[in-house]
């Protein structure tokens, strides 16, 4: 009897922080049977250790590690077919168009990237090379999420005219993208576009529509030192490891008091100078706290959306009102722990949908129960599309690739271009490689 090797797809990763290790653990792990690690790649070499001294502890062994510079002998040497992104958000067209080139096809984190100018490069290197770029958007991959896609396909609430959507983070989550690099605009693209990707694409997605022109306003109003000072507080510590703990300041973060950040962050910043416990009252805050925008779609669906990154609740309510009837649904969850991966515990939404109808008695809409793992058990779907070729196919399409991409990207970026200049901004001014198509459906 003879026995037919499987093939397996290799995989190399520029980017090791928090993020980065839950891809990692799909293809060293989970997926070890389609997949393996070939390489990785990142500015700072205690983390490249890190990294390493991990996957030995766990019994995968090490793989070849590169500095930024090293990125294309990388690739030649360790022959990947698909790089995977999780970078700081600014760097991912660099890294995403170079594979590309070399030949490789891209998995990147989202946001795609930060601002228009890198999303033309990065769709131009896609339709010059002709590889495949996907973007990571595993709140699609919720139960919740995936069932209003449903039930909005099948006309519950027949043409949708409009959605409202508030979004709340709270003083733990809200307060730790001020922690950490995201407060700088330059490096982020503000919330508007690194968090409210995840929202902007979920409404497309929800709607099947392209968005077309942005208003918004936005504003710094909580965070940062002249914002404490304005309300009579002082705060003069630049971080907070070492110099003050939560009992002094709800808003501190030890990190020599939790094991992962301290051996991924703290025992690494004599690299590269990154401290992950910035003090969220102190100085170079270039992002908002506060924003709020509407956007009109190619398909005439309207959006009002705020997000608020200093409240005390954490969830959110997005509402749509249709020919039919009008649809809500709210999630609201516990409050989030930082763990020390780069991103919040796993926590317990709670999820409530009535649908109005337009005569008729209300009723409430039973939604399926979360599973485990990651965001609600979503990256642990999402990650099955992406890593297993024996998945089945997807008939929610939730796998989006470049272009839907950025289409959810240029509604933060068209928001911040409106913040900044005071003037609507329009989608296809921005980025007319999108042409004129008005479904999502028909972006790849």
């Amino acid at each position: 009897m003879s026995t037919v090797a499987t093939k397996l797809t290799r995989y190399a990763l520029v980017g090791t922080g928090g993020r980065g290790w839950s891809f990692v653990r799909s293809v060293v792990d989970t997926y070890s049977d389609h997949s393996a690690l070939v390489g990785l790649c990142d500015v700072n070499p205690g983390r490249l250790a890190h990294y390493n001294e991990r996957l030995e502890k766990e019994g995968h062994g090490g793989v070849p590690a590169f500095d930024p510079d090293g990125f294309d002998r990388m690739i030649e040497q360790t022959r990947p077919d698909v790089v995977i992104v999780t970078t700081v958000d600014a760097h991912h067209d660099h890294y995403i168009v170079r594979a590309l080139e070399l030949g490789c096809d891209v998995i990147t984190e989202k946001p795609m990237t930060t601002d228009d100018e890198r999303c033309r490069r990065i769709l131009d290197a896609v339709e010059r090379t002709g590889r495949r770029v996907r973007v990571t958007f595993n709140y699609r991959f919720g139960a919740a999420a995936s069932h209003l896609r449903k039930l909005l396909s099948e006309g519950l609430v027949g043409e949708v005219i409009s959605v409202n959507m508030d979004y709340m983070l709270d003083v733990r989550h809200g307060a730790d993208y001020f922690r950490r690099w995201h407060r700088e605009k330059a490096l982020s693209g503000g919330l508007l576009v690194h968090k409210a990707t995840h929202h902007f694409d979920l409404v497309n997605w929800w709607i099947d529509a392209v968005p077309e022109e942005v208003f918004a306003y936005g504003r710094l109003a909580f965070y940062g030192r002249e914002n404490a000072r304005r309300r009579g507080e002082e705060y003069p510590y630049e971080r907070y490891t070492g110099h003050v703990t939560t009992e002094q300041d709800p808003f501190a973060l030890d990190l020599s008091a939790n094991e992962s950040l301290k051996a991924l962050y703290l025992d690494n910043e004599k690299y590269d100078g990154y401290r992950r416990d910035q003090n969220v009252f102190g100085e170079g805050i270039t992002i908002e706290d506060s924003m709020s925008l509407v956007a009109k779609y190619r398909t005439g669906v309207q959006l009002t959306y705020s997000l608020n990154a200093f409240l005390p609740k954490e969830g959110y309510q997005v509402t749509f009102n249709g020919t039919r009837g009008r649809l809500t649904f709210s999630a609201g969850a516990t409050p989030h722990i930082i763990t020390g991966e780069g991103d919040e515990t796993d926590v317990a939404y709670r999820h409530e949908c009535f649908y109005h109808p337009s005569f008729g008695k209300p009723e409430a809409i039973e939604l399926p129960k979360a599973g485990k793992g990651g965001h609600g058990g979503a990256d642990p779907v999402l990650h099955e599309q992406i890593f297993n070729p024996d998945a089945p196919a997807d008939p929610l399409g939730r796998n989006a690739g470049h272009e839907q991409g950025a289409a959810s990207i240029l509604v933060g970026i068209a928001a911040n271009r409106a913040i900044e200049t005071g003037q609507p901004a329009r989608i296809d001014q921005l980025c007319p490689q999108l042409g004129d198509r008005r479904n999502l459906s028909e972006l790849i």
